[in-house]
């Protein structure tokens, strides 16, 4: 990642392609992974927001083939958080480099916080997040 988005904290994670592809209502987020090429590869993620969500999320095919997701918030500034490839990490966008595993534990950097991490179900082609 480029100097220049640390400094304005820009993250490399988007938004699915495909808005369509995932609902939330009662309390859940359910996504459609046919309709989400963007997290067919081990390490990708996307970021979830949506007027009404209350917070953004970011959902991680991890590298162990699991996936996870985070209120995508850095606990230090509240920036955004991005995968780091090659590795089962996630770090925040700004210059303080905070790092997380996949548990949200604290590895390192600025933050002095876990991230909150949302229990993820994955059956028959759809991934549920249950934010309540």
């Amino acid at each position: 990642m480029s100097i220049f988005k640390r400094i304005f904290g820009i993250c490399s994670t988007k938004p699915p392609a495909d808005e369509g592809c995932w609902i939330f209502e009662g309390g859940k987020i359910e996504l459609d992974l046919s309709r989400i090429p963007e997290l067919i590869q081990k390490g990708s993620a996307i970021r979830l927001e949506k007027k009404g969500l209350g917070y953004r999320i970011l959902l991680v095919h991890g590298d162990d083939g699991e996936f996870h997701a985070f209120h995508n918030k850095c606990t230090h500034a509240g920036r955004r958080i991005d995968p780091l490839p090659g590795t089962s990490t996630l770090r925040c966008c700004s210059v303080g480099k905070s790092t997380w595993d996949y548990q949200g534990k604290l590895i390192s950097g600025s933050a002095k916080e876990p991230l909150t991490g949302l229990p993820v179900e994955k059956a028959e082609g759809k991934v549920t997040i249950r934010l309540a």
